[in-house]
């Protein structure tokens, strides 16, 4: 049985050929074993930006800032995938979570 770190690398990999259905499987997966996994979860945030499933990719990296509340790289992240839902709906809402995701960061990162 591969441990979820080989998985999580596999997932990587398999996101980086391209291949997201089966990255996204994987990562789903490893949620359903352990949901506080911080890493599948921003991968998970990044697979969907790139497939324009802007609202999952939102609950994804939320999930992350909620889970690690003092890593200032997932709030950073955060503000990025607002950014882009942004870009891909236009739901003006996205441009304030977006500033306020960075302004958390600064706060944690100082």
């Amino acid at each position: 049985m591969t441990t979820i770190s080989q998985r999580l690398n596999e997932a990587e990999k398999l996101k980086d050929k391209g291949k997201l259905d089966e990255a996204t499987s994987l990562l789903t997966g490893i949620l359903s074993e352990d949901e506080s996994h911080v890493l599948s979860h921003m991968m998970l945030a990044r697979i969907y930006t790139q497939t324009g499933r802007h609202v999952e990719a939102v609950q994804h990296a939320e999930k992350a800032c909620e889970l690690e509340p003092n890593d200032s790289t997932n709030f950073t992240v955060l503000s990025v995938t607002y950014q882009r839902a942004w870009a891909g709906t236009q739901e003006q809402r996205y441009i304030q979570l977006a500033e306020d995701a960075m302004a958390r960061s600064r706060m944690i990162g100082s």
